[in-house]
Order: C-alpha cells, then structure tokens, then sequence
C-alpha cells in the first residue's frame, strides 16, 4: 500500500474512534494552555492536571506568575520532572510575556519564551488559537514510524513529513487522535502490534516481527 492511501485509511480509522478531540490537558485560556504544555515535558497529562489546580488558584495569569517565588512555584509543581527547571522556566517566561505586551498567535514570539520549544509552540498555536500546525512529540514520532509514515530520525523531520501527506485541515485534530489512539491501543512496550487496529496492516512484517520479538 502506498504511503498516501495508508494515511487516508488511517486518518478514516482515527475519525472513527474519535470523532472529538477535548485537550487533555486543563486550561481556561492561551496562557495556562501554555504553561500545561510546559510542564508536560516528560511526565504524563494526568501528573500535570493534579498540579496545575493548586498553581493556577495562585498564578492564572503572567502577572501573578512572575510575582511567585521560584522555590514556591517549585514547590506546587515537584510532583511532576523536571521541576526546578521548570519553575524557573514558568518564572521568567511570564515576565517575558509581560513585557512583550501579552499572549499572540506569533511563532517568533512563542519559540523564544524560556522553556517553549516549537512542540509546545506548537500546541498552543494549533488547540487554542486554531492556526494549522502539526505537534510532534515523541509518542507520534514513534507511530509515524511503525505505521510506516516516515523514516525520519527526529521528530522535527517527522514532523514535516507528516504534513506532507495529511491537507492541512487535518492537522490540529489529527495530533490529538494520534495521541489517544498511541495511549489506548499502541503502548511503547508490550504491544501486539497483529491485534493493533492500525499496526496489524500498516506495519511491514519486518517491523512487526522485529518489535514482538522485543
């Protein structure tokens, strides 16, 4: 099957399981989407919802943010990885949004602030302010190459590859359904990839044979 017709058969599938998206993460607006994102690096959305409640009832916003001490923030967040830097990350990139006059949907503006990369970059521009864009994380770095979507070896190139071959109305939805797809039929370990709606016909035999030997 070529690549294209495989990701239509894929994209029809997704739709099917999940035809709404919801964010996984909590948020009331751009900026604690933001800073959701942050703190998900490396630790699970369900670890960054039981944080954020309590984060959130003392800094909501970018003014309040920059006001807390970086040892408090630290604290309210240590649950999660990472914790120091990213109470420091939180800190500075709030005093940065203040003094860049506030939240935008502007790339540059984004992939510069303290701790944002272009993946939560990304997120942002995509579930909140609905501008087209493709996140990919490592989860979806490792679908796209089982389901035989790209080679590449990093997710920036997967990330371009995957744009190529979805219209670009499908992107922001398609994000999301790869990764509730990815959490309930395609773990990282201990997969069978021949019961896996997606893997059992998009995957090569070589790739099936390699990973169930595992």
């Amino acid at each position: 099957m070529k690549r294209l017709e495989k990701a239509i058969k894929i994209a029809k599938i997704l739709e099917d399981l999940y035809p709404t998206t919801p964010i996984p993460l909590n948020h009331k607006d751009s900026y604690t989407l933001l800073v959701a994102v942050m703190l998900s690096a490396q630790t699970t959305d369900k670890k960054v919802n039981e944080v954020t409640p309590n984060l959130f009832k003392l800094a909501d916003n970018p003014h309040s943010m920059s006001k807390l001490n970086i040892k408090k923030i630290e604290l309210i967040i240590k649950q999660i990885g990472l914790a120091p830097t990213k109470a420091r990350n939180l800190h500075n990139l709030s005093k940065k949004i203040i003094a860049e006059g506030g939240m935008r949907p502007d790339w540059n503006f984004l992939e510069q602030l303290p701790g944002v990369g272009h993946k939560t970059a990304s997120v942002v521009m995509s579930q909140w302010y609905g501008i087209p864009a493709f996140p990919v994380d490592t989860h979806i770095h490792r679908l796209a190459s089982r389901w035989g979507l790209s080679k590449a070896k990093n997710v920036i190139m997967t990330e371009n590859d995957l744009k190529k071959i979805w219209p670009k109305i499908l992107w922001n939805k398609l994000h999301i359904q790869i990764i509730f797809f990815g959490r309930e039929y395609c773990p990282a370990r201990n997969h069978n990839m021949l019961k896996c709606p997606i893997c059992s016909w998009a995957s090569t035999r070589k790739r099936i044979k390699f990973e169930m030997s595992l």
